[in-house]
């Protein structure tokens, strides 16, 4: 089992990857090496992953997730086939792990007459420290 948080963790079985051919760097070995890895993760039927996680993630990935709801990773920045499969994996687990975490709930507040008073004399002070700044006018 994959650990994604204490209670949360996903089995290697949910996970599929094809290796492709990559691009950029790497001369000519990118040309007959399939080193690039596609890795595919379905987070709508995946068992292990509660239904509000599953939500936050699916806006976390963006145009990574599929309509069918299957989360496409692909990694190639890398020559080694390995380290690509190292880097898709641990881009999935992050990307799990930041859906996880469930953002506090804001309360909207307002800000005091007190902080607005002391804001405006802070502005009225630099204004005026501003004005002194410039050239003396031609009646002084």
């Amino acid at each position: 089992m994959i650990p994604i948080t204490r209670s949360i963790a996903i089995d290697p079985s949910e996970i599929e990857e094809s290796f492709v051919r990559g691009t950029g760097a790497g001369g000519q070995n990118v040309n007959k090496v399939s080193s690039a890895v596609q890795l595919r993760f379905d987070l709508q039927n995946s068992p292990n992953i509660p239904e509000a996680m599953k939500r936050r993630v699916g806006v976390l990935a963006g145009k990574r997730l599929t309509k069918d709801g299957v989360i496409v990773i692909i990694a190639n920045s890398h020559r080694d086939q390995p380290m690509n499969r190292a880097d898709a994996l641990a881009r999935l687990v992050a990307l799990l792990v930041e859906g996880s975490h469930v953002p506090k709930f804001r309360v909207a507040t307002r800000p005091t007459l007190a902080s607005k008073r002391r804001r405006l004399e802070g502005k009225s002070i630099r204004s005026e420290v501003k004005k002194m700044r410039g050239s003396p006018s031609d009646g002084q």
